[in-house]
């Protein structure tokens, strides 16, 4: 095992970088890989290493004879699994170890770099990449000492040209941050962890990060929970002037001053008072108003659009964008880079690149979609500014003459920052705003209007409401009618009165996760896509209907830590570690230093806590009315590997337990069902994922089955609704008899008739404003959730 500290690499020599082509050649004799290897580097030619064999290939097509690419299958070097891996005591010192199966590798990069003239280490351009190719430096060193670092921030032949014509050394001010970050993680882990499984059940972990990533989720959701509506009335009056189309308008001031109506009579006396006036237009203002497209995605800006608008989850949007990153295979292109690195906070975009799109929407667009002057974008406060945004690489690459290569949603992701891209050069948007003041007495209704006069920007990025954000309980709005005018008197046809309650905030999303994660400096753009992915995987936070609700062990976990380390697992401290290890990278202060900031306070909550350990678990220990059926003490609710369950207070004399009262329902509803397997019983069990159907006559028979929701198919009357998930773990709603029935829903079935159209069920909807309501698949009814329904189990 390699003890290791973070020091400056050895591959540093005295030599200067050779100078590499000034422009890569393309191979165009076909040789086998071996004759390859064999006839570039015998003669000491150049060897590249990058962490990514997708990437190897793409990097290959525009190299010459005089480069071997070789891949190292990401890291090669990690903490050991067995043990803490961090020696406090010797100014915290990294002990790495081989990655199980990465022997191989190493071995085979150092026989290349035995025989090559230099080496060029060419992994990710952050810290991350960095730190592999410190790791693989330290393993070549001894056999050869002319090792440069490269940085590809897109794997085009321009991008490849300019990183070569770069080469410098590893950054050991970057390593070191990584270093730390993995450092305080790996401590925080092994030392908190084990205090978790003491008090709640073994196996469960605590994050640095993602412990304040589920408090944040927590406490939005104690927010929701203890949210008193408050009433409030608003008035909508429905206008006519003579010879034109209605419009509606609000009462905006009663007096010169807001109206508050907080009550029915208050709202009846209004709308009284109301009638008895006559009305005309008062004022009539158009101003125009111009809208700025939004700046290119940065890493956070993609995962929130991505999943707003193509419901992709921020794991797989970094998936599919380090494969557009990497290369795809374009046909008689073959393999092309088509966007730059994903991985920044930084919306700068390179000259080169402005300059050729400015072309692209000039020559597609027209000149009047074409601004003067290029556009910059404001630097966020806390951006590193290492990359560029992300963009697509080329103008030559639009998504249509790319769609027969690339598809479904690697498509659908690279079209989003296509488009981003170009509308973040062009014209804005202009409007003309018109606002319309109508009055009658000490009543004054006001409406507005934005009528388009040039959609700009908005050609090729408009506008998409989200769904989980969509107003459902608005006043009614119209279209002003045109030529109105000033002093014409408006006929009152209509007062529309109506009652509103002040909404909680809404369920965190993972895009709007990310957003808060971002604006509180709680992680980085490499962490965004682990954080919000390690907090459900954990099952600490479950998602549904695309948002996320913190789980009865998640609420758990979040209580024992806030309450027994209420300075550690904070916003403030978090995003103070972040800008912390940001000092390491800019070498502003050390890596020990950095780590003994942190260190310090951490050790000593740590001690002051694991005492109260049996304390805490006890504590965490409910007590029922129910009592034990076989030596009649009380049942108490404890935590298992499987969650929550009731057992006999007088354990361990007595080891009786029983499912919590809510899985008793469950057990209910499954009696009766037989085994399709054996014709044996159908009993509720317990697993990793939650409860679901088992043969009584296990193991002789293995068979389970899901549990049904408690709604008959309404296709084929037979089945039952049980939940399922797609590949990607996204819930949906699909019949017990699948494949032979295909019903499937992305909404929960509710069993109820709906009184509009009679359609046999409704579905449970949700959006941040409005909260749950039930809705007709068939006719788009909108019933209240309050309205008497029966439930789902």
């Amino acid at each position: 095992m390699a003890k290791t500290k973070p020091k400056k690499s050895k591959s540093k020599s005295k030599n200067e970088a050779p100078a590499p082509p000034a422009k890569a050649k393309r191979a165009t004799k076909k040789t086998t890989r071996k004759s390859l290897v064999d006839a570039q580097l015998a003669n000491g030619k150049s060897l590249i290493i990058v962490e990514s064999p997708a990437k190897a290939k793409t990097i290959n097509k525009y190299l010459g004879k005089d480069f071997v690419v070789e891949a190292s299958v990401g890291h090669i070097k990690n903490l050991p699994k067995s043990k803490i891996g961090i020696d406090v005591d010797a100014g915290f010192m990294p002990e790495y170890e081989t990655i199980k199966g990465k022997d191989e590798v190493i071995k085979r990069l150092r026989d290349h770099a035995s025989k090559a003239g230099t080496v060029y280490l060419a992994t990710d351009p952050d810290r991350e990449g960095e730190a592999i190719a410190w790791h693989i430096a330290r393993e070549i060193e001894q056999d050869n000492t002319n090792v440069f670092r490269v940085m590809f921030h897109e794997i085009t032949e321009r991008g490849i040209a300019e990183a070569m014509n770069q080469p410098m050394r590893i950054d050991d001010k970057l390593v070191n941050s990584q270093q730390a970050r993995r450092a305080m993680d790996r401590l925080v882990g092994y030392k908190v962890s084990p205090f978790v499984w003491k008090t709640v059940f073994y196996g469960l972990s605590a994050g640095r990060v993602q412990s304040v990533a589920v408090r944040l989720i927590c406490e939005r959701e104690e927010v929701i929970n203890s949210f008193i509506p408050e009433e409030y009335w608003s008035i909508v009056g429905e206008f006519q002037t003579e010879g034109k189309d209605a419009f509606f308008a609000k009462l905006f001031k009663v007096d010169g001053i807001d109206p508050l109506i907080g009550d029915t009579t208050t709202a009846e006396g209004y709308v009284n008072d109301i009638k008895s006036q006559r009305f005309a237009i008062a004022d009539l203002q158009t101003k125009p108003v111009r809208r700025n497209p939004p700046p290119p995605f940065i890493t956070s800006t993609l995962q929130q659009e991505s999943a707003r608008r193509l419901r992709l989850n921020a794991k797989r949007t970094m998936m599919l964008a380090q494969k557009l990153y990497e290369g795809i295979d374009l046909g008689d292109d073959g393999r092309v880079g088509l966007i730059t690195y994903m991985r920044t906070d930084s919306t700068r975009l390179s000259n080169d690149a402005v300059q050729e799109i400015r072309e692209y929407i000039f020559s597609n667009y027209g000149k009047e979609y074409l601004p003067s002057q290029p556009r910059d974008f404001k630097k966020g406060k806390s951006s590193q500014d290492a990359h560029e945004a992300i963009r697509p690489t080329s103008a030559k690459y639009h998504p249509k003459a790319v769609r027969k290569y690339v598809e479904g949603d690697m498509y659908n992701l690279y079209e989003l920052i296509w488009n981003r891209f170009v509308s973040c050069q062009m014209s804005p948007a202009v409007f003309d705003q018109v606002t319309v003041d109508v009055k009658g007495g000490d009543y004054l209704f006001r409406a507005t209007d934005t009528i388009p006069k040039f959609r700009g920007f908005l050609q090729v990025f408009d506008d998409m409401e989200d769904e989980t954000e969509k107003q459902t309980d608005e006043d009614p709005v119209s279209k002003l009618p045109a030529n109105l005018k000033l002093g014409e008197n408006a006929e009152l046809r209509n007062l529309l009165p109506n009652q509103h309650f002040t909404k909680p905030p809404g369920r965190f999303t993972e895009s709007s996760l990310v957003k808060e994660l971002e604006s509180l400096g709680i992680g980085r753009p490499s962490t965004y896509a682990l954080i919000v992915d390690t907090v459900q995987t954990r099952k600490y936070v479950e998602q549904r209907e695309r948002r996320l609700y913190p789980t009865e062990l998640g609420k758990a976990v979040n209580r024992i830590l806030v309450n027994n380390f209420p300075n550690l697992f904070t916003v403030e401290f978090t995003a103070r570690m972040e800008e912390e290890l940001d000092t390491i990278a800019s070498g502003e202060r050390t890596y020990e230093v950095v780590m003994d900031d942190f260190y310090q306070p951490f050790i000593k909550a740590v001690e002051g806590v694991d005492k109260k350990a049996a304390a805490i678990k006890k504590s965490l220990q409910e007590e029922t009315d129910e009592v034990c059926d076989l030596c009649g003490k009380k049942m108490i609710i404890k935590w298992g590997r499987n969650g929550r369950f009731m057992a006999c207070k007088g354990y361990p004399g007595c080891k009786n337990t029983r499912p919590l009262p809510e899985e008793q329902k469950l057990m209910e509803h499954a009696q009766g069902k037989k085994c399709n397997q054996c014709g044996g019983d159908m009993i509720v069990k317990g697993g990793k994922f939650g409860a679901f159907l088992g043969c009584s006559n296990y193991p002789d028979c293995r068979n389970t089955q899901p549990i049904s929701i408690g709604v008959n198919c309404p296709k084929c009357k037979d089945g039952e609704v049980i939940e399922r998930k797609t590949k990607r773990k996204r819930i949906f709603f699909g019949c017990s008899r699948y494949p032979d029935c295909d019903f499937a829903s992305w909404d929960r079935p509710v069993d109820k008739v709906c009184d509009t159209c009679g359609n046999d069920y409704l579905v449970m909807k949700y959006t941040q404003t409005r909260g749950e309501f039930l809705n007709c698949p068939a006719c788009k009814a909108e019933i209240s959730k309050d309205e008497p329904q029966e439930q789902p189990i």
